[in-house]
């Protein structure tokens, strides 16, 4: 998530099937970045209820294929929770 967004921001993006949501109101490189910081930071404690929720949000909103790992991500973090 970070690496593309990195490349959307210096025009060597490449077209993804999955786009965020938000990417046509802010600039899709800088918001991705700042999401994929904020995944990176809550990726250790995922099996926290809050931080499962915040990462699926951000999945949902980072978009591409980095959002959609992060999704699952967060996912597997709230399933982890209540096992």
């Amino acid at each position: 998530m970070i690496i593309l967004s990195l490349l959307a921001m210096l025009s060597y993006a490449v077209a993804l099937p999955f786009q965020s949501p938000i990417a046509g109101f802010f600039g899709a490189g800088i918001i991705s970045l700042i999401l994929g910081i904020v995944a990176v930071i809550g990726s250790k404690r995922a099996a926290q209820l809050l931080w499962a929720i915040v990462l699926i949000i951000v999945g949902f909103i980072g978009g591409g294929i980095g959002g959609l790992l992060v999704l699952i991500g967060g996912i597997l973090g709230l399933v982890s929770h209540f096992i």
